[in-house]
C-alpha cells in the first residue's frame, strides 16, 4: 500500500494498517519526508507497483482531490480500520477513509470518502460523517446528526447537524 503524506498523520495510517496485517508492504511518498520512496506528484510511476493507496494528509479538500486523481491513476483506495476499534456491522465505511483504535462507529452510522475518525471518537448510530471530514480524539457525533463534508470536530467536541 503507498501512503501519500508522511507526516503525522501518514504514520498513524501506518501503524494501523500494519495491525491489520493485509498489506504485504506499505511505503510513502512525501514531499519533505526523507523516508519516503518519492514525491508526491509521482504517484502514476508506482501504480504497477501497489495495488493500494490512501492519503493521509490533513487539507481535507486537498485529500478527497488526490484521492480522485489516485484512483483515476488506477489505484484501489484503501480503508484503513484499527482491529482496536468498534465498528457496527451495519455501518458503513467509504474508501479511503481511516478508523483509528479505540474509535466507535455505531449502528447504521454512515463514513463518507477520505474521513479521520481518530481515537477514542464516537460517531453514534444513523449519524452520517460527510466527505473528507476529520472527527478528532474523543470527539463524539450525536445519533442522527449529519456532518457537512470537510468539517473537523475537535478534541472533545460534541457535533450535531450543521
Amino acid at each position: 500500500m503507498l501512503i501519500i503524506g508522511a507526516g503525522q498523520y501518514g504514520m498513524v495510517t501506518k501503524e494501523t494498517a500494519e495491525s491489520m496485517n493485509c498489506f504485504e508492504q506499505i511505503d510513502f511518498l512525501d514531499d519533505k519526508n526523507p523516508i519516503s520512496i518519492g514525491k508526491i506528484s509521482q504517484y502514476e510511476e508506482f501504480v504497477d507497483e501497489y495495488k493500494y493507496a490512501i492519503v493521509a494528509i490533513g487539507d481535507s479538500p486537498f485529500r478527497l482531490e488526490l484521492t480522485k486523481k489516485l484512483q483515476n491513476a488506477g489505484y484501489s483506495i484503501a480503508t484503513v480500520i484499527s482491529p482496536l476499534a468498534y465498528v457496527s456491522k451495519s455501518a458503513v465505511i467509504s474508501a479511503g477513509s481511516i478508523i483509528e483504535a479505540m474509535a466507535v462507529v455505531n449502528a447504521r452510522a454512515t463514513i463518507n470518502e477520505c474521513c479521520f475518525i481518530s481515537a477514542g471518537a464516537v460517531v453514534n448510530h444513523n449519524s452520517i460523517v460527510g466527505k473528507s471530514c476529520h472527527i478528532d480524539c474523543h470527539a463524539t457525533v450525536r445519533s442522527n446528526a449529519v456532518i457537512k463534508d470537510y468539517t473537523k470536530v475537535e478534541y472533545g467536541q460534541v457535533a450535531d447537524s450543521n
